[in-house]
């Protein structure tokens, strides 16, 4: 039978529709066509992208060949850094300037690779990338949040193959991170717990969502996936801020990363996938909210979630806010967990 559960952070309804008993081959398509050409983002083409904002390479001038991890500015940014704000009301409705950050993190000059196929040293020099932009862009008072995410694949968003992911600063909370803020606060209030220490907890405990465990991170299956084949990569111990992680546990990170990146790929036939680092907003002090992050360090827990896009949107999402998963998270976490990686 059909079962409907809650997850008590996205604080929404799933249907996982275990009749209908999806496995990973009814999954699976032909590769997306996703041309090579001329790519900016390869070696020598340097110059057919904005110049870079940081750089990972061991010698040689900023915008020349020579580097392992490159970020620029997006060429065509939906947010833009430069203005204020200036928010003001329209009638009923509310406006504001279109500005924040929007960077592109090019993983790779190997056009060929994806970012499961990095190996655990290159996958540590792009988290290495991120984690030096989101303590560089924190620092702007206008940006109230940063997200960082990978789009891979055609249907899953990627306008070019070569491998890079995206992160844009915003000049307000989005709603999802308002959602789980305010119910990771709440959870804190109450039991004076850490919400996502608990979920970890019972998790572990239970073991049948377990993907894979290290000795400081875990990927598992969330209980009320939205999505065939939801994964979530967490650290066990808690910590609210990717950005304070030091060099040896990105080290240890990017170990975890690819061994999930490696599972899906594995597991899916390089399905197309969307991947989306959680972290905290900058702590910035708000006027005449004194009491806005004191306890953000105690009741949140930085994770990576990833989304194979493996079914679509339609109707009833859309009209009920629902989801239908045919796949049970259990079933999905063992066939992830029985791949050999």
């Amino acid at each position: 039978m059909s079962e409907l559960r809650w997850d008590p952070l996205k604080l929404h309804w799933v249907i996982i529709a275990t009749e209908r008993g999806r496995r990973p081959r009814d999954f699976q398509a032909e590769p997306e066509p996703l041309p090579i050409t001329s790519c900016p983002f390869c070696y020598g083409n340097e110059d057919k992208t904005p110049p870079e904002i940081f750089a990972i390479r061991p010698s040689g001038m900023p915008n020349t060949p020579n580097w392992k991890v490159r970020v620029i500015p997006n060429k065509y940014p939906a947010l833009r850094i430069e203005g204020e704000l200036e928010s003001r009301g329209h009638g009923p409705y509310d406006v504001m300037n279109g500005i924040g950050a929007h960077e592109v993190i090019i993983e790779t000059p190997d056009h060929k690779k994806s970012m499961a196929d990095l190996t655990p040293a290159e996958l540590t020099d792009v988290l290495i990338a991120w984690r030096t932009r989101l303590l560089d862009l924190r620092r702007d008072f206008r940006f109230r949040y940063m997200i960082l995410f990978k789009n891979h694949g055609a249907r899953a968003g990627a306008s070019l193959a070569h491998s890079h992911s995206q992160l844009i600063a915003v000049p307000m909370l989005p709603p999802v991170a308002t959602t789980e803020l305010k119910v990771c606060r709440t959870h804190y209030a109450n039991k004076e717990r850490c919400l996502f220490c608990d979920l970890i907890a019972f998790e572990l405990e239970q073991g049948v969502r377990v993907v894979r465990e290290f000795s400081n991170f875990v990927t598992l299956a969330p209980y009320a996936a939205s999505f065939p084949f939801e994964l979530r990569l967490y650290p066990k111990r808690h910590s609210h801020d990717f950005a304070l992680m030091h060099d040896a546990q990105l080290a240890e990170l990017a170990v975890a990363l690819k061994d999930m990146l490696m599972r899906v790929k594995l597991v899916l036939k390089d399905a197309p996938y969307n991947f989306i680092l959680h972290t905290c907003p900058p702590m910035h002090k708000r006027p005449g909210k004194p009491a806005m992050w004191t306890s953000l360090e105690y009741d949140y827990h930085w994770h990576i979630e990833l989304v194979p896009r493996l079914t679509s949107i339609a109707g009833f999402e859309w009209g009920t806010g629902f989801f239908i998963n045919p796949t049970s998270p259990e079933d999905a976490a063992q066939f992830l967990r029985e791949a050999e990686v």
